[in-house]
């Protein structure tokens, strides 16, 4: 493997795994990018360097708190999942994007947006499928624990996916095997009534 071909693969899976862990929670990777890319840890694609800024690091850090402390506020945080979902798969593509600059911009958009956004998009819909199945189970009681694992994923998940590229793509098949079960669990049963 050459270094070239094994120095795209790195960023995509990076890439990759930034936009998954968007799906947890939207800015949380982001700022993790940003701090990495500042520590020089990643390097951005040619024309994203502003996303090292001190500026949209400190943006990013109030986004992230606002966005973690909404998910601590009872129903708020289901209304916040609606939004979260299509700004997630944004994220998810803008982020593989900016690492993913040693390659063709037709292929580098085209992994973006389907792997990425796709990537972000699958956990965001997985997370909010949890959080309304924990709403319609608890009554909300249970919302406060599924958005701190979601906040820890997405932490774990990001550093985990800068400092351990190869690992974090491990982590990332259990991750979306275990989302799926979750969703075909979910969404059996209904197809079952349905067909009585």
């Amino acid at each position: 493997m050459n270094a070239e071909f094994a120095g795209a693969l790195t960023a995509a899976i990076i890439g990759i795994g930034l936009a998954a862990a968007c799906g947890f929670r939207v800015f949380v990777p982001l700022l993790v990018a940003s701090i990495a890319a500042r520590a020089g840890h990643v390097e951005l694609a040619a024309g994203w360097e502003w996303i090292g800024s001190t500026g949209v690091i400190a943006a990013l850090s109030i986004a992230t708190a606002l966005e973690i402390g909404t998910y601590y506020i009872p129903w708020l945080d289901n209304l916040l999942d609606s939004i979260a979902t299509p700004a997630a798969v944004v994220a998810g593509i803008l982020i593989t994007a900016s690492l993913t600059g040693e390659m063709s911009p037709f292929f580098r958009w085209s992994l973006a947006v389907i792997a990425g956004g796709g990537a972000a998009g699958f956990v965001q819909v997985s997370t909010a499928a949890l959080r309304a199945a924990s709403t319609a189970t608890t009554a909300g009681a249970a919302n406060p624990a599924v958005s701190t694992a979601e906040a820890g994923f997405s932490l774990g998940l990001s550093v985990m996916t800068v400092l351990l590229p190869v690992a974090a793509a491990i982590m990332l098949v259990l991750i979306f095997a275990l989302a799926a079960l979750f969703l075909y669990r979910l969404l059996a049963p209904r197809r079952t009534r349905a067909a009585h």
